[in-house]
Parts: C-alpha cells; structure tokens; sequence
C-alpha cells in the first residue's frame, strides 16, 4: 500500500495595509530591526488579522481560494490607525481606531469560515477580535519592551486608508500575499 502524505501549508486571512501607509509602518518595523535586532514583525506585510493562521492541504490551496471567493462583504469603508498601544510584555502595535464595519467583516468572515471551511480556531478564540497592527511582538524580550514601551508611548501615528478587501496569506519562508479578494460592490 502506498501512502501519499500531503503537505499541509500555514495560512491566514487578514487586510494588509495598502501604500502609502503600508510604507511607514515597515519603516518603523525596520527601525526595531535595527536598533533592537527584532525580525518577528518583519516575517509577514504589515496587516490587520481578520482570521488567525490555520493549516490547509497545499494541494486543495486552489479549492481554499475558489471557497474565499464566494464570500461576500461588499462595503467598503475608511480604516483609520491612529498612536501605538501594547500587549505586555512582548507586543507593540498601532491601534486600529474602532469601526463597526470591520467588526461586521470580522464576524461574518468567521462565520463563513467555520461553516464553509471547517475552521473552528478563531470561533474558539476566548480572546475576542481586536483589530491591531503590530510592529514588534514574539523576539521581543521583556527587559527590552518596557525600554521600548515608554519610547512608544509618546510617539505619534496617524493614518487611514479604504478597505478595498483582504487578502489570503501563506507561510513559506516569511508571510506572503497569495491572493486578494476584491470588493465586490461599488
């Protein structure tokens, strides 16, 4: 008897933040690069989680994309960030400014994952949504974020952009863009 194992791939679904802004967040992830050797944030684009990672069959990746594509949240609407908060002791982000559409998106997204997807992971999540964009977390050492943290504390971000739609991402080496789901609607 043969057996066939078939490689399963890391993916997520999350809004990556568009040019300019996408811009200005990257810098201020290679700023923490280079001053505190810190790549975690680095491995995948700047982005908004809107469903956190998951496992999927590579060879059904196609399947996974075709399914994606059947989901509907045709609005769009402005996504504001606005200073920098933390989850001690290791992540420094960049708040979203709260909005209900991207919590509607964020609901109806995991809805329709767990129903046309079979994923359970974010149904699960005791945590609760909350939009953020990190720019320092997993390699970053406690002695090292409360240093980090007052800096942050008084720095200043500002920027906004339209959701235009997400994206789907996949882990090779670091995150990458596999696909983006356009909105639909005007």
């Amino acid at each position: 008897m043969l057996i066939v194992k078939m490689d399963v791939k890391k993916y997520f679904i999350a809004i990556v933040i568009p040019a300019p802004v996408f811009g200005r967040i990257e810098e201020i992830k290679q700023e923490l690069f280079k001053q505190c050797n810190l790549k975690g944030a680095l491995r995948s684009p700047s982005h908004i989680t809107l469903h956190r990672p998951f496992e999927w069959k590579e060879a059904k990746e196609q399947e996974l994309i075709e399914k994606l594509r059947a989901f509907e949240f045709g609005e769009s609407f402005d996504i504001a960030l606005k200073g920098f908060d933390f989850f001690e002791p290791r992540v420094i982000y960049i708040n979203v400014v709260q909005q209900q559409l991207l919590y509607d998106l964020h609901e109806g997204l995991k809805r329709f994952a767990k129903k046309e997807l079979g994923l359970l992971n974010e149904v699960n999540d005791l945590r609760g949504f909350h939009p953020h964009v990190t720019v320092a977390f997993r390699d970053l050492k406690k002695a090292v974020f409360y240093g980090l943290q007052e800096n942050f504390k008084s720095r200043y971000f500002e920027g906004d952009f339209k959701y235009a739609g997400f994206s789907l991402l996949k882990f090779e080496k670091t995150w990458e863009e596999l696909y983006f789901f356009k909105i639909t609607a005007p």
